[in-house]
């Protein structure tokens, strides 16, 4: 197979921030609505608490920003005058984003002051460090590279399964068979890759086809609706890649499977396993035969190994 190439993310915009993780994190935009299509260059937060006090050199204005109990009750203890010249120098660095945490009240000055810098101000209830440790995370999986290819993926007893190959060998069959054995969609036709915290090769399908499935001379189905909500997962993290191949195309297949392959996607070595296609093969049975092989291999068990162990203590028996 041919991995896909990965591809930069999306540039990250506040908008974007909020509208794909706002909900999770509580956010609530009370002010400076009109910037919301600034850029957030780093995928991690601020407390600008030092700016705030005057000490600017190591100020980070790339990030969210991110005030607590601690920032506003310093402000709060200024003088009218200082606070205000303090708060005006903050928001005339090209900051994307405030958040104010445990539904702080701002005051009239960081409202004016975010209106009139056109920078978005937000609240949320989460105390600081919830949130700075929940919004770290979800910049971390905005950010992250992001690849697509062309296949379907089935959560198979918690292994998570891209089946990937040429048009018409047989993919769709497979994934409704693996259904039928109680297993669960995640994609189908196109697999979306991320990396998740910098460890999790992760897969999901695309939003407009969620749920659904193209089976070849049925039509668009509801996996939902036809096999129960149980039956759809909404992201996995991918434990392997089966190819299907034409059985005269499948030259070079590992009969004993001594030797585990790879693929890379995304700089992650994911297990890869070639079954080879011809009438009369039960696809589905395969597929979940080699998840399960992948689970046994994960666990430390290795059927060829233990095969060919057997034969070098038979072979020095006879030595």
């Amino acid at each position: 197979m041919n991995p896909p190439a990965a591809r930069s993310a999306p540039p990250v915009t506040v908008e974007r921030f909020y509208t794909q993780v706002g909900a999770d994190l509580g956010l609530r935009l009370i002010a400076g609505a009109v910037g919301l299509k600034r850029p957030i260059r780093e995928p991690t937060v601020n407390r600008p608490g030092l700016a705030l006090a005057g000490f600017k050199q190591y100020f980070a204005p790339k990030r969210v920003q991110v005030l607590g109990n601690v920032e506003t009750s310093y402000l709060r203890a200024l003088s009218a005058e200082v606070r205000s010249e303090r708060v005006t120098a903050f928001f005339a660095h090209r900051i994307p984003c405030v958040v104010l945490c445990r539904n702080i009240r701002p005051g009239r000055l960081l409202l004016d002051a975010a209106e009139h810098a056109n920078v978005p101000l937000f609240t949320t209830s989460l105390i600081t460090m919830k949130f700075i440790s929940r919004a770290t995370i979800a910049l971390d999986n905005l950010f992250a590279p992001r690849a697509q290819m062309h296949g379907g993926m089935v959560d198979i007893r918690g292994i998570g399964v891209v089946i990937e190959g040429e048009s018409g060998i047989g993919k769709s069959e497979a994934i409704v068979g693996l259904l039928e054995r109680g297993h669960s969609l995640v994609a189908d036709d196109v697999v979306c890759l991320w990396v998740q915290d910098g460890t999790k090769l992760m897969g999901a399908a695309k939003d407009l086809g969620r749920n659904l499935m193209e089976v070849r001379g049925i039509g668009l189905i509801d996996v939902a609706a036809m096999f129960g909500v149980g039956s759809i997962r909404q992201d996995k993290r991918v434990d392997l890649v089966v190819s299907l191949k034409r059985w005269e195309d499948a030259v070079e297949v590992d009969r004993l499977g001594l030797d585990q392959a790879h693929v890379t996607l995304l700089g992650h070595p994911i297990p890869h396993i070639v079954i080879p296609v011809r009438p009369g093969r039960d696809l589905a049975s395969l597929v979940e035969v080699a998840a399960f092989q992948t689970k046994l291999r994960s666990m430390g068990y290795h059927a060829a190994a233990e095969l060919s162990a057997r034969i070098n203590r038979q072979m020095q028996g006879l030595l």
